[in-house]
Order: C-alpha cells, then structure tokens, then sequence
C-alpha cells in the first residue's frame, strides 16, 4: 500500500494586504496629541516603505482610556470594518494600545480571528499570524493590564491625600469654571449663566422651565452636550462649586477593570472644604435657593391651580389633556373634552395616586433592566452611526492633514530650539498650526457623529444618567417625573403608556386597587 501526502499549494495571487493601523493616545495633552500625529504621520509612510500593503485607513483614538472598549469608538468602527471583510491585517504599536484589559484583548483577537483578520504589534515583534497568539498575547496583555491597576491605584492614593489636605480641586471643572494652572478660575460668559439660573429659580421658574428658557435662546453648554435638561438645572442649584465650598469625592472610581465611577453612599469618605474657590452666587443665594427647593416638594391633593401631572396626562382618542377632579375626597384625573361635554371620547378616569404609584413601578422596573433597556438602546445607536461610511474618504484626508501639519510642528519646533526661528515667528507659525489641528479635530468629530441619530443618542445617554444617579424611594419624585416624562397616555382605566424623553414609550399597568368605573 502505497500513501502519498498531497500538499495543496496555494497559488499567489497578486493582490495587496489590505492594512488598517491603530493608535491611541491615553489623554488629550498637548504632548499627546503630538504623539498622536506623529502614528499618523509614521503608518502613513509604513505602507510607502511596505509596497505590498495597501492602506486602508487609520484607526485613531484620542484621549481615552484603554481598560474598556465600549467607550472607544474608532476601534469599534475598526471591528466593524474588519467584520464586513474590508481589511486583512492590523499594525498595532503595542499590545496596551490595543487594551490594557487582558480578557477584552483576547475576546478582541479570537474576533479578528474569526474575520481572518491578523494584528502585528510592532513592539512584542508579535504577528497573531505567524505564532500562537493566545498564549505569547497574554503575558504582555497581562503586564499592562497590572501597569494599568498599578496606575490607578496609584492616582486614587494620590487624589485620597490631596482630599484630605483640601488641595484636591477637580479633575473636570463644573459650568462656570475652567483649571489655569491647577487653581480653579472663574469663566466670565459661563458665570453669567449660572447666576441668570440662581435668579430665575429664587423668581418662581421651575427647573423644566429654566432650561425651556436656555434651550429657546441656544445657550450653550459643555463638553458636547447641546441642550439643557430640568435634571442639569438642579444639578448647578445643588452645586456647592458656586457658593466657593466644595464636598470631595461624590462618586469613587471601582478598583477593578473596567474601572467605572459610582456615587458615593457612604462606601468612601467625603471631604467638605470651605472657600476652596472663588464663589459665582453669594452664600446667602445660594442658601436660599436650598430653602427653596425643599419647599418644591409634591403635594397631593394640593388645593393649588397646578399639579405634578397637570399637561402630562392625554387622551389617546382626542388628544386632550386630562383635568382633576375630586370625588370624596380622592383625587381623579379624567379627559377634559368628556368632561365638558365636547367629545365623545371613551370614558377614561384614573386615580391620582395610582398614576404616582404606577410611575415608581416603571422607574423602579426601568433601573433593574436598564443595562439591558438603555445601554443595548445606546450601544445600538452608536453602531447605526458607524455604519454611516460615506465620510470614510474625508476623514482619511484629515488625518493625513493632522499627520502633516504635526510633523510640520515638530521640524519649527527644533529650528527654534537651535536658533534659527526667532520666537516671534515661531509662535505665529506655531498658533497657525494649533488652530488648523483644532479646526481639523473639531470637524473629525463631527463627520463621525453628524447624523440625525447624534442628538437621540444625546438625550439617551442623558436619561441614562438621570437614571443612574438616582435613588428610588416609594415617595413619587416630581423633579424626576419632570425631568424624564413627556406625557402620559391614558389607554384605559387599568393601562398607562408613559412616554420618557428620547421617545421610549413603556406601558404599565395600573395596580388592581386602582382601577376606576364610570364616571
């Protein structure tokens, strides 16, 4: 018997190795984003000197961290990319610009694995191509995951003593404010709108209604954020900052990866420190904006013109607000045309307290689930934008416009250091390619996320927050219900539809006890 081992020869094809580049920079520093350009500018001239590659583009993250991928867009969009087969191989720097989180990078290599897609990291001299990549991944995996807790460990050390000492100012300085050298400074424009708000509230105006103010003249707010929320406004009225106090660690950053913030109810100590900045509103303003808003609370069968559920409940058939009536002492909300005669709509009556009752049962319902309800919903809307592919083009031409003008930066840079570019040149020179790199970012960020779905997401992530920093009680909430509640349909007298910002409709049932006949 006679065996012979045929060998399948693979025939060459004369194709190019579609490559895609990675890099990220760990913060938003001027050296940093040096650094960034300076990857861009090297991957750029990697695929000159490897002419059997063809660039597919840069993958370029900035001022993130590396512990956890969900927050890391341009490597989401990469996966993406990889997935509907446009790329054959990666160039990494390293294995922790990849991730410092040693599980999330080997879910991300077994990934790529599966799209028969390899990753070179050019420092390890790893190709997952070449070796088996599991085991010789996640030793350098490992050790900058450690480098990672070590670093943060020793942060929250560092921040801990400076809490203590009250020389801790902020690491993100609150609306009003900005950081000039470490020591807090007040922003003028910003500061007018602070006190316009402290004003506005001690008048009379409700915190929905400030922001219907701010939202209707287009004041702007921070940190990409574009409008005002009722939730926003009571976060400043609350906001020890602008009397020049400030209470130290609210939220605490977990000591596992992925690291995240969570408020502080009592698992960590709290620092109070008086006068640690310069006040925006006098103590005595803001002190009575306190009294003030303790005094806002709820009142049930309130004998006052307006009520918590006023304008929020509506009838499904006309489209009518419902109106309050009492009855024996209990307070009912019914449909205002019925109940003037004008329509011949359904008889709908719903019991006051039920409504509330009804909504601690949503909320409560919604903060189980919310993982699995908002963040899936989040992450969902952002992956809708990263299909969005047509400004792939463009954004290429901007990082290679990035890539060149840091390079241009770094060469004035060393020809005023040996002399030769006297200092008035070369700060102009220097100021013009810091404006054009700003421009070039700015517009970056925007053909990523300029899309229909971009202010949705917004105000997704802001119910989002809402809802994590709060804390159910069995009391109704009125800030809350204003803050996340549009209205309220009426579908009967035992079915509520309850319409939160950012369009999400949730259906309730009225509990058995609250059900109402006939008028």
């Amino acid at each position: 018997m006679k065996i012979t081992e045929i060998t399948t020869v693979k025939q060459q094809i004369a194709t190019k190795i579609r490559l895609a580049a990675y890099c990220r920079v760990s913060s938003d520093s001027t050296d940093q984003l040096h650094s960034f350009a300076a990857q861009i500018r090297y991957y750029s001239e990697y695929t000159k000197a490897n002419p059997e590659y063809e660039l597919v583009g840069i993958y370029a993250d900035e001022g993130l961290t590396g512990t956890e991928m969900k927050k890391r867009d341009e490597l989401n969009r990469l996966l993406k990319d990889c997935q509907k087969g446009k790329i054959d191989r990666i160039i990494v720097k390293s294995v922790s610009r990849l991730a410092r989180n040693t599980e999330e990078l080997l879910v991300t290599l077994r990934l790529l694995k599966d799209f028969n897609v390899c990753v070179y990291f050019e420092e390890q001299g790893i190709d997952t191509d070449k070796l088996n990549m599991e085991m010789i991944v996640t030793f350098p995996g490992m050790a900058a995951q450690q480098e990672s807790v070590n670093i943060s460990g020793n942060m929250r050390w560092s921040y801990q003593k400076r809490m203590q000492s009250g020389e801790f100012n902020c690491t993100c300085p609150a609306y009003g404010y900005r950081l000039v050298k470490g020591e807090m400074t007040i922003e003028e424009t910003e500061a007018i709108v602070v006190c316009r708000i402290f004003n506005l509230y001690l008048q009379g105006f409700g915190t929905q209604a400030i922001a219907n103010i701010l939202n209707d003249e287009v004041v702007p707010r921070r940190y990409g954020h574009s409008k005002w929320h009722s939730a926003t406004i009571k976060y400043i009225l609350t906001n020890e900052r602008y009397m020049g106090d400030v209470l130290l660690q609210k939220k605490f950053t977990t000591e596992t990866l992925p690291y995240r913030q969570v408020r502080n109810k009592g698992q960590m100590p709290q620092y109070y420190v008086e006068n640690s900045n310069p006040p925006i509103v006098s103590r005595e303003t803001y002190e009575a904006v306190q009294e003030l808003l303790k005094s806002r609370k709820p009142v049930r069968n309130s004998t006052r013109g307006s009520y918590p559920l006023t304008g929020k409940l509506r009838c499904p058939e006309c489209g009518r607000s419902f109106r309050r009536i009492v009855t024996r002492g209990t307070a009912y909300w019914t449909c205002s045309g019925r109940a003037a005669g004008a329509t011949n709509c359904k008889c709908r009556r719903v019991r006051e307290d039920m409504v509330y009752d009804t909504f601690n049962t949503m909320v409560l319902k919604l903060k189980d689930h919310q993982d699995e309800l908002l963040g899936t919903l989040i992450r969902q809307i952002i992956t809708m934008q990263n299909r969005t592919s047509m400004m792939q083009d463009r954004i290429r031409e901007i990082d290679r416009e990035i890539a060149d003008l840091g390079a241009k930066n770094l060469v004035i840079t060393r020809l005023h250091t040996s002399g030769i570019l006297n200092a008035a040149d070369y700060a102009t020179q220097s100021s013009e390619i810091s404006g054009r790199i700003t421009e070039l970012r700015s517009e970056r960020k925007k053909r990523l996320a300029d899309d229909e779905n971009a202010e949705w997401l917004d105000t997704i992530k802001t119910l989002d927050g809402i809802l994590t920093d709060h804390t159910p009680t069995s009391e109704f909430d009125q800030e809350l219900f204003d803050s996340i509640v549009e209205r309220v349909i009426v579908d009967d007298n035992k079915r509520l539809t309850i319409r939160l910002m950012g369009e999400i409709e949730l259906t309730e049932y009225i509990d058995e006890k609250g059900r109402c006949g006939s008028i």
